[in-house]
């Protein structure tokens, strides 16, 4: 390969000489020739002496290191401190020296005397090489000819404890290893030289050849022709030229510089800060030689683009050289596209950025801020007054709100935000209003019309700089919703014709947003309506618990949610929370369907479980009623949790259906959820649900909620559920009401995404003085007895003037649990709102209210019943069944003496006759 390059090195040189014997570039290509092999020859010894140098420095290092690895390895000072050391030290010494690349490692005593050797029959034998200095502690390299041959070793001292040395360490490589190592990378360094060579000696002759190629061989008067034509070509050209020297005077002018910069025919040779007839910026920027693109200055009536670049960034002489170009009529036309460019930017940015929500006011102010500085200086939104509720817009009136305004500065003089406007019909407003079309004022001064409005007000804001106004209908599906107005003051021009069709087509594309938020608000509105007019007006009057609640829409609408309180027979209160799954009127109308039915299923007085159980029938029922195309995009089922509170027992009976678990809030403030059984949601069928009972102290809270309140895209469950937690802890004596406030303001800072129903209760037990029971024997003789205890107990609770009724009343439940039930037979009489009579038998046969013919004997007990008192019915337990009657109580009873004797046993006989029994 060398023979080769060399053979082509000698051909392109005589090559060269013999092309051009005199030539200056040929005379370049030897001497660079020469010198390039001269470099490439010293470079090649000198990485030959350097790898030599730096292999034996490598070997050395690497025979220190390894011989001092191995001195300080644990475990060499007890191995020699063994009888045999080199039968422990020998295999160790053959793995260090296969692992860490050196010939030999030997460890030796003080004498010399080896006890490992990779030649085994060596062994006890003396070290050959210097150790003095290793017994002095030093580290020793030398090279010597030992049983391997001519090696590079290092000797390191092995210390006990107290710092003497009791051992040697020996390691090394062969001679001839190292210099192999040296021998490998010789062909590479005198390969890498050839190559640098050959690149060298090629780049030579390509530099020369460029050089040869850039002179052309062109002689003088060739020379001179050339300059004579570039002359030629340079004052042809319809871009001016002008060459300046570094002191700043005009070298050379071509016809096009002379011809825009009006120069005089003695320009040249000048200064030029004192050419005449230049704009100052012009002269600043020429005298300055400072780099330049396409810089805009004036010349007389003429707008230049100036470029000014150095001459000397090749080293040649100082100076600039400026090229003029007339772009008078091209900056017109870049004009005019910029000003359309930024039209239809601004109209691209309102048809982003106008309408992201679904809220008139909202979208009105985005309309106001887009505009303004881009188009306007400040921009008013009037909207009729029934646009702002969803209604549609009145025809004829003139009466329109200012919702939005927003402006460059904040101390102008129109109307201000949230004004009632009542438009007289000369105005810009009130003609484009009724019109439909946009109305130009370009002189605010001028405009009677505009100014018989208000004119304190007009004066105001012409005094304040505001000259012109356009103002444009929205119009949106055949109706103007109201009226945008564009104002500009002083700082721009007035409106033209052409900004009148930019405000048209601004003001449409907003208008549709608007309207679309028009329309939403009266759905939205129509569906709060009937969500709150199917959620209870006012809660019901009971004694059981104090109750606070919350229904809070969503801001996109309206969902299922429900809650409901509903007092019970014996002084019990139910309550309900659900949620219809889905959104709108059809999920508002589902949940009237279902509180109606949870009401008329609770005057049966089931079980929480059992009312569950028909609801999911009645929601199944639902779906399968509606068409199935619109089901499945409206109503997929339903939740819903109900729980039955006894104040006198203070016992809570409840079951859920795919509703969150209800929160107790205990009377020290400690927040718990129930492990309450959790059934699947309403309408899927085929699962039974479960009844959990508690018991309750008094003063316990209960927090009913829909999932709405703890759910959110941004936290997990068990999130909303802690947050609800801490709203609710260390509070036990805060009202319901204020408990509500807490955790909306807690949980719901800006407002739900979906529907929220709360309701907290508050547990109140009925004093144990305000019940009364009685043991029944099943002997019709028992029934005075009774009524006399009854009586009694009327009297120490001041309600004597309802003893007769109430004996009669007691008399016929009683006689009939005797004559037709089973026992055991149970008397209750709890004082509350009202008085309540309860009648517990073991059957669970019920008694029926019937007209009796006058020949009959009997028949006419419950409808005596049912006379004297306000309500009655049955309800069934585990046990049986239980009859109850209420009486209201008098308005002024008479004072209860808490001391009076509650007989529980009766004492015939009756003060009154018993009627016949039914």
């Amino acid at each position: 390969m060398s023979d080769r390059f060399d053979r082509f090195a000698r051909s392109r040189l005589r090559s060269l000489v013999g092309r051009s014997p005199r030539s200056v570039a040929g005379q370049v290509f030897v001497l660079q020739a020469a010198l390039v092999l001269l470099l490439v020859v010293c470079g090649v010894v000198a990485l030959i002496l350097q790898s030599s140098r730096d292999t034996q420095t490598e070997a050395k290092r690497r025979s220190i290191a390894v011989a001092q690895t191995f001195a300080h390895s644990p475990g060499v000072l007890t191995a020699l401190k063994a009888p045999d050391p080199s039968s422990v030290l020998q295999p160790l010494t053959e793995a260090g020296r296969s692992t860490a690349g050196v010939d030999f490692i030997v460890v030796m005593d003080t004498n010399g005397i080896r006890y490992t050797h990779p030649m085994p029959d060596r062994i006890g034998k003396r070290f050959v090489g210097t150790i003095e200095p290793s017994l002095a502690g030093k580290v020793y390299t030398e090279s010597v000819h030992g049983p391997l041959g001519h090696e590079v070793q290092a000797t390191v001292p092995i210390s006990d404890a107290d710092g003497r040395v009791t051992a040697l360490v020996s390691a090394g490589l062969k001679v001839e290893n190292v210099t192999s190592q040296v021998n490998r990378q010789l062909p590479i360094i005198v390969g890498a030289g050839a190559g640098a060579l050959l690149v060298t000696t090629g780049g030579t002759a390509l530099v020369s050849r460029r050089l040869r190629r850039q002179t052309h061989s062109l002689a003088a008067d060739e020379m001179r022709s050339m300059y004579e034509h570039h002359d030629t070509v340079l004052h042809s050209v319809r871009e001016g030229v002008l060459i300046i020297d570094d002191d700043r005077r005009l070298l050379l002018a071509n016809d096009e510089a002379r011809r825009l910069l009006a120069l005089s025919p003695d320009a040249e040779g000048c200064h030029v800060g004192r050419l005449p007839g230049l704009d100052a910026e012009t002269t600043d920027l020429l005298v300055s030689g400072r780099e330049a693109s396409d810089e805009v200055h004036f010349a007389g009536d003429r707008l230049l683009a100036i470029n000014q670049r150095p001459t000397d960034r090749g080293g040649g002489i100082g100076g600039t050289v400026v090229t003029l170009r007339d772009s008078t009529e091209l900056q017109a036309v870049s004009g005019r596209a910029e000003v359309a460019r930024g039209r239809l930017k601004l109209l691209y940015d309102a048809g982003l950025g106008v309408g992201t929500d679904l809220d008139v006011i909202s979208t009105a102010d985005e309309l106001a801020r887009i505009a303004v500085p881009r188009f306007a200086d400040f921009v008013t939104v009037d909207l009729v007054e029934g646009v702002v509720q969803g209604e549609e817009p009145a025809p004829a009136t003139t009466d329109m709100r200012r919702v939005s305004v927003h402006g460059i500065e904040d101390d102008h003089p129109l109307y201000e935000e949230g004004r009632l406007i009542g438009f007289l019909p000369s105005t810009p407003q009130a003609r484009g209003y009724g019109t439909g079309r946009s109305e130009l004022v370009p002189d605010l001064s001028t405009a009677t019309g505009w100014q018989a409005q208000d004119p304190e007000r007009t004066r105001q804001i012409i005094d304040y700089g505001i000259h012109s106004l356009i103002a444009a209908p929205i119009r949106a599906r055949g109706a103007v919703l109201g009226m945008v107005n564009f104002w500009r003051a002083k700082q721009h021009d007035p409106f033209d014709e052409e900004e009148l069709s930019l405000a048209d087509e601004l003001v449409a594309r907003a208008a549709v947003s608007i309207d679309n938020a028009r329309r939403f608000t009266r759905e939205h509105a129509l569906a709060v309506t009937l969500q709150r007019s199917l959620l209870p007006r006012a809660l019901p009057e009971q004694s059981a618990l104090d109750v606070g609640s919350r229904y809070i829409p969503a801001q996109s609408g309206v969902s299922g949610d429900w809650f409901d309180v509903i007092p019970l027979p014996g002084s019990r209160v139910a309550l309900v929370v659900g949620d219809v799954v889905g959104h709108g009127l059809h999920a508002a109308a589902t949940m009237g369907r279902l509180r109606t039915a949870v009401h008329n299923f609770s005057t049966l007085d089931l079980p929480p479980d059992e009312l569950l159980g028909h609801l999911d029938e009645l929601v199944g029922r639902i779906d399968q009623d509606e068409d199935a195309a619109e089901t499945a995009a409206e109503v997929v089922g339903a939740t819903c949790l109900y729980a039955i509170y006894d104040p006198v027992t203070r016992r809570c009976a409840m079951s859920r259906a795919g509703h969150p678990a209800p929160a107790l809030v205990g009377p020290d403030g400690q927040v718990t959820y129930p492990d309450l059984p959790g059934g699947p949601p309403l309408g899927l069928g085929g699962m039974p649900f479960e009844t959990a009972e508690l018991d309750l102290a008094d003063g316990t809270q209960l927090v009913l909620y829909t999932d709405g309140l703890i759910e959110d895209r941004a936290r997990d469950l068990d999130v909303g559920q802690e947050l609800l937690r801490r709203a609710l802890a260390g509070h036990p004596d805060r009202t319901p009401e204020d408990s509500c406030r807490a955790v909306v303001d807690e949980l719901l800072p800006t407002g739900p995404k979906d529907d929220v129903a709360l309701l907290i209760a508050r547990t109140r037990a009925l004093p144990p003085d305000h019940v009364a029971t009685w043991d029944v024997p099943p002997d019709p003789a028992a029934v005075s007895g009774m009524r006399e205890a009854v009586s009694a107990k009327l009297d120490a609770w001041g309600l004597a003037e309802l003893g007769f009724a109430t004996e009669l009343v007691l008399s016929e439940l009683v006689t009939n649990a005797i004559r037709y039930g089973c026992g055991p037979i149970h008397i209750r009489l709890i004082r509350d709102r009202t008085l309540i009579c309860e009648v517990t038998d073991g059957s669970s046969t019920s008694p029926h209210l019937r007209y009796a013919a006058t020949t009959d004997e009997g028949g006419r007990g419950l409808f005596l019943v049912s006379q004297m008192t306000e309500r009655w019915g049955t309800r069934y337990t585990s046990q049986g069944k239980v009859i109850w009657a209420e009486q209201a109580l008098p308005e002024n009873p008479d004072t209860p003496d808490p001391d009076a004797p509650a007989p529980d046993t009766p004492d015939p006989p009756a003060r009154r006759p018993a009627p016949p029994p039914e």
